[in-house]
């Protein structure tokens, strides 16, 4: 769909900066962050302050699959009630926005969608389809990189248009090329995908299956090239800001930490649903490592002799011949576990609302939206504390490290066997969230950030 010309002008902003809570990156040990707003946040933002111009970039945007698509969603729509002019640029899939949202489709290949067979003749006359088809067929992912080029190229004579542009995590070329020709860049880099990276290989024994992870994250060299040119990163936790300044080379100073937020009109408790004895709740990429289903996959085979009732629903399924599946089978639980993918937030809400515990096996998280999502739902959670999990749970969940299946188990029968218990930290976890993850406060400081970077130019 052609993008939509904003005819405004730029126009003078004011930036004042009492109390808003925006967070420099703490880098010291195990750092608390408070994400509340204080009372003088909204007389900060004065309504006399011009509405600010908002382009938010997403090389990818699927709106129940992965985070991205969600933290652009919810983003925009907060940024948009505060009476901002907001634009999504994205590549496939696309993101779900409310209708006032401009939403600007960079079409690409999107070959992990429509595979190989799916490339005609003539797209072999187009240097970044050439890219994503040779990508695609090495087992390389181009999309950051093609993504990059195309919205370089679409700012071309539409350098005016916006006040701020904020890119989602692509950090690439195209995209540094915009800060270069002097316009205003914020990026929001979640954790870097090294991490990803380094646990994929380490639970990989096949060597030719190393050499594709080592294959499909190559575009980690762009990131790590671009990353320490980035003059304003935004990112969702303390743990992300540390490994984003160790494994990015991101000066410490260019680094400012602001929570995310949960839709609590959506993620709520819904008494008029019963619970059910025993169920389990999950989300998981079935077959990503770095999710630590498997640890929960044994904790439920340990519990199981105990109650013969157990189930877990898994929001997520695995591949029919992949690891997961064959440990699902080995460990005898292909009966008591239901799968859900692609489902509604209002079914997952229900979802949320049917189980006794919710857990997050997590090895690694850069925030743990899952975490905060059951929270708000009033579930009881059991998570680990790998990467900002033990930042963003704090004392609202029952904590066990990574990857330790027996601390699992034994917490999960902590609250299967303890009613009141269960009623403790389903309370903990709705005022945790109530206090400091709300999308609202969310857009504020994202505003009185976009107005300070604004100010600096």
């Amino acid at each position: 769909m052609p993008a939509k010309r904003l005819i405004s002008r730029p126009r003078t902003l004011l930036f004042r900066h009492g109390g808003i809570g925006i967070l420099s990156a703490n880098f010291g040990l195990c750092p608390r962050v408070n994400s509340q707003l204080p009372d003088s946040a909204t007389a900060s933002l004065s309504d006399a302050e011009s509405p600010l111009r908002i382009a938010l970039l997403g090389y990818r945007s699927a709106p129940h699959s992965g985070g991205q698509g969600v933290y652009l969603n919810y983003l925009s729509r907060y940024l948009r009630r505060r009476g901002h002019s907001v634009t999504v640029i994205s590549g496939p899939p696309y993101p779900r926005l409310d209708d006032d949202i401009n939403l600007v489709k960079l079409e690409s290949l999107d070959l992990y969608a429509n595979g190989l067979g799916s490339v005609k003749p003539g797209h072999f006359f187009s240097r970044l389809e050439c890219i994503e088809w040779f990508s695609k067929l090495t087992g390389g992912f181009a999309e950051p990189y093609t993504f990059g080029e195309r919205v370089k190229k679409w700012f071309v004579g539409r350098e005016n248009d916006f006040d701020i542009i904020h890119d989602n995590q692509t950090i690439a070329d195209g995209v540094l090329d915009l800060q270069t020709r002097g316009l205003r860049l914020v990026t929001t880099i979640h954790h870097p995908i090294t991490r990803d990276y380094r646990v994929a290989l380490a639970a990989e024994p096949k060597w030719y299956m190393r050499l594709l992870i080592h294959r499909w994250h190559s575009f980690l060299r762009m990131q790590k090239r671009v990353a320490p040119q980035l003059e304003s990163v935004v990112t969702v936790s303390n743990a992300s800001a540390k490994d984003i300044a160790t494994d990015f080379g991101v000066s410490p100073e260019a680094i400012s930490v602001m929570h995310l937020g949960v839709d609590t009109e959506m993620f709520r408790p819904l008494p008029a649903i019963a619970r059910e004895p025993f169920r389990l709740m999950t989300t998981a990429s079935a077959d990503a490592p770095l999710k630590g289903l498997v640890h929960l996959l044994k904790a439920v085979a340990a519990l199981r002799p105990d109650y013969p009732d157990i189930r877990l629903t898994l929001v997520g399924r695995p591949k029919p011949d992949g690891d997961t599946q064959r440990i699902i089978n080995s460990l005898g639980l292909a009966n008591c576990i239901d799968f859900c993918k692609g489902i509604s937030h209002e079914e997952m809400v229900e979802k949320y609302a049917r189980a006794t515990v919710a857990v997050v096996p997590s090895i690694y998280e850069g925030f743990g939206l899952p975490a905060v999502e059951a929270m708000a739902c009033g579930v009881p959670l059991v998570s680990t504390s790998g990467g900002a999990l033990a930042e963003v749970v704090d004392d609202a969940a029952l904590v066990v490290s990574p990857g330790d299946s027996d601390a699992l188990a034994r917490n999960i029968r902590r609250l299967f066997d303890d009613e009141s218990l269960r009623a403790e930290y389903a309370t903990r976890g709705l005022q945790r969230v109530e206090q400091h993850f709300c999308w609202e406060r969310c857009a504020e400081r994202m505003e009185a950030f976009y107005r300070e970077r604004i100010g600096r130019c």
